[in-house]
């Protein structure tokens, strides 16, 4: 069969790769065509068009960008219908993605979706072209079930890929001292850095997380890197600082950390299945004001995939007016000497994974789109 494929983001890379993986398991003769990264290039070669080349945050940078986004969609369109694919797949990427979906559904293509856009939080009116466009929704987080149950649109949760991609690495264990050996880093305890996928993000928050490293001397901060970043970027904010970026080893960064500040997104997520206590960070160059007005918007609570899962504040939210150098030290000192804080995080932890469930999420994918494809 071939397969189209459409991830926009970092996440959406990572995910794609390991979906890509389970197809092959299931469909021997799988033939791929992807818009991705470093990870879906395991299994399908060369992409299209790369990530890095894709992830335009927030409204300026999309606005500026306007005539680069709209020659992609066009050229996309183009390209799906001279691959002429068994199946059209999208993972997340809303405003890109549910375009290619109208233009494939038009073309009688077959239209799935892994990883359902986070229309639970705002723009729920696109929840209509889902429905109008994709056949099927195979959604990794418990409480998308019962949204797309509201519009009468029934989906497959299939658990979280990133319960895969932890799991595949559990056997994958290196004590402190060969981690930081390996990595040229001192013994003192670690404190992790998440600062973002993109350089957006990258620009508004590692600058105060920096600031905070220099309240906790008897720690080393370690950041790390996102794969779509290169190294000088990060050098224009470190600059003089003795904070290491380090790639592609996230999960190990984590696994030897005593505390992270993280970036809200799905690596809150990553870092809470992992079992290190967090403290959650948001922030945007829109004004206190604007962001009072936007976050009136949304139809969430909270900002965090830990907090949003669990229903409670399992995880503290710093963002945009406590997203400062104050609070951050106030928390973090709290994470690092407070044992009972510490414990209740982890306990809350504890409750998430139960509610996660078990590893799976790429292989159930796979098999329901190969199976709804072949039928």
């Amino acid at each position: 069969m071939k397969y189209y494929i459409i991830a926009g983001e970092a996440s959406g890379d990572l995910h794609g790769g390991n979906l890509m993986k389970s197809l092959t398991t299931v469909d021997k003769n799988a033939e791929f065509r992807f818009w991705g990264g470093d990870n879906m290039s395991q299994y399908g070669g060369e992409p299209v068009k790369h990530i890095r080349e894709l992830a335009f945050m927030g409204f300026i940078k999309v606005l500026m960008n306007i005539r680069t986004i709209a020659k992609n969609i066009n050229f996309c369109k183009s390209d799906v219908e001279k691959y002429n694919p068994d199946v059209l797949i999208l993972i997340d990427y809303a405003g890109f993605n549910l375009k290619i979906a109208e233009f494939a559904k038009s073309k009688g293509i077959r239209v799935h979706y892994y990883i359902s856009p986070k229309i639970w939080a705002w723009k729920t009116n696109r929840v209509h072209k889902i429905k109008k466009f994709v056949d099927k929704m195979f959604t990794i987080l418990p409480f998308e079930t019962e949204f797309y149950k509201k519009y009468d649109f029934d989906v497959n949760y299939v658990g979280n890929p990133i319960n895969d991609e932890i799991h595949s690495q559990k056997d994958d264990v290196k004590s402190f001292e060969q981690f930081t050996s390996e990595n040229k880093l001192d013994s003192k305890p670690i404190v992790a850095l998440l600062p973002g996928s993109r350089k957006q993000e990258i620009k508004l928050m590692l600058p105060v997380m920096i600031e905070v490293s220099h309240f906790f001397p008897n720690h080393q901060f370690i950041c790390g890197g996102a794969p779509a970043i290169d190294d000088e970027y990060y050098k224009e904010f470190i600059g003089e600082h003795n904070i290491p970026v380090l790639y592609d080893q996230t999960y190990q960064l984590l696994k030897q950390s005593k505390a992270a500040l993280v970036t809200s997104g799905t690596a809150t997520l990553e870092t809470a299945l992992l079992n290190l206590p967090q403290i959650v960070c948001y922030h945007t160059n829109i004004g206190n004001f604007l962001y009072k007005i936007g976050r009136s918007i949304l139809k969430v609570k909270w900002l965090s995939l830990v907090n949003l899962i669990l229903e409670f504040e399992a995880v503290k939210e710093l963002t945009q007016s406590t997203f400062k150098k104050e609070y951050l030290v106030k928390e973090l000192k709290m994470l690092l000497e407070n044992s009972t804080y510490r414990n209740k995080m982890l306990t809350n932890y504890a409750e998430l994974q139960n509610i996660m469930g078990s590893p799976g999420a790429s292989d159930k994918a796979a098999k329901g789109i190969f199976e709804d494809i072949t039928n």
